[in-house]
């Protein structure tokens, strides 16, 4: 199957941009993000076009999004924290090798911080975190050919782990 070397999928401060940005240098390849295709395309910010568009807009756009690159990109690919949401997606990254980053509930509120730009995230940063982790870990789960934990592991150490286990 043609596509990404590999694709990133995790929650919110699971490090998936920084890590692809890593493992694209290692990999002598282009990295690409999904959140950051949608952005471009729109000539907007995530959290405006959640505001103004609605999450369904937002998620049709990142399906979209999602389909393109996974068949265009042949480099490595970091999918939105909530893209694995969509079905349709699901069954698109059966085939292709798919990292987890996991991240633990303690991590992803220190990483992504309470002052949080993130959309899914306004109010009550600590609970809406952790009813993600625990919504969309067995989504995450389901789709990966790889869990990396991520807890107090540095970015270039999760990037070695993961050229480690795939090579």
């Amino acid at each position: 199957m043609s596509g990404p070397v590999l694709v990133l999928v995790g929650p919110p401060g699971s490090g998936k941009s920084t890590v692809a940005a890593l493992l694209a240098r290692a990999y002598d390849v282009e990295a690409r993000d999904t959140d950051a295709d949608v952005e471009a395309a729109e000539g907007r910010s995530i959290s405006d076009i959640f505001v103004d568009s609605g999450e369904a807009h937002f998620r049709a756009l990142e399906r979209e999004a999602v389909a393109e690159a996974l068949s265009s990109h042949t480099g490595v690919l970091s999918l939105g924290g909530g893209a694995v949401l969509e079905e349709s997606t699901r069954e698109r990254l059966s085939g292709h090798r798919v990292v987890f980053l996991r991240v633990g509930l303690s991590e992803a509120v220190r990483r992504v911080g309470l002052g949080s730009g993130r959309p899914l995230l306004f109010g009550n940063v600590r609970a809406r975190i952790k009813a993600t982790l625990e919504e969309r870990a067995p989504i995450y789960e389901s789709v990966a050919t790889l869990t990396v934990d991520t807890d107090d592991l540095t970015p270039d150490e999760v990037a070695a782990k993961i050229q480690e286990a795939l090579a």
